[in-house]
């Protein structure tokens, strides 16, 4: 089944090809997909149906989308779902993770990545999971792999630093992964 990537992220898009194998992913731009959604939803979830939802309502194809991002208790859950441009800008990784840094400076670090995914089809049907992955937020960065503040989220389960993981370890344990599961589980249900 082919499904089109509600995202620009190319990030996100190799992921869902590593996670979903026996899917053909196209990204919203190979799909003809060129306009750029507003995330107004208030949270993960509802900014991910907006996504896919715009996805599938232009291209009249099932589209997923995500919205994921780290929360950290210290923060009251912040930067969650204002991850990417917590620092103001928009996708500027260095940026985002000083600013964390900085605000957990003398906190708690434990922390949290969390998503949600939806998949809409052209008739209007809406699916969705969710999934989160504990770990905690360190001072400084460790490895290179991933992406967003990856090199600076340990895994409590992997007990290494998703900067440090590979792909498959990532993937056995990530939000993304486990909201993906989620999703599909409800579909074989159908």
């Amino acid at each position: 089944m082919k499904v089109v990537a509600a995202t620009g992220n190319l990030n996100k898009i190799r992921e869902f090809k590593e996670i979903l194998t026996g899917f053909t992913i196209l990204s919203q731009k190979e799909a003809g997909f060129n306009g750029d959604v507003e995330e107004t939803g208030t949270t993960f979830l509802e900014n991910a149906i907006l996504k896919a939802k715009a996805v599938a309502d232009c291209l009249h194809v099932p589209a997923l989308a995500d919205d994921s991002g780290i929360c950290c208790d210290a923060l009251g859950g912040a930067p969650g779902i204002y991850s990417a441009r917590y620092s103001g800008g928009h996708g500027n990784d260095e940026e985002n993770n000083l600013l964390l840094v900085k605000n957990l400076h003398g906190k708690d670090h434990s922390a949290y990545y969390y998503c949600a995914v939806a998949l809409v089809f052209p008739d209007g049907r809406v699916l969705s999971g969710e999934g989160r992955t504990d770990g905690y937020v360190m001072e400084e960065p460790i490895g290179t792999n991933g992406f967003g503040y990856d090199p600076y989220f340990f895994s409590t389960e992997l007990k290494k630093p998703f900067g440090l993981a590979t792909p498959e370890e990532k993937n056995s344990v990530s939000h993304r992964y486990r909201a993906l599961k989620e999703l599909f589980s409800k579909w074989e249900e159908l």
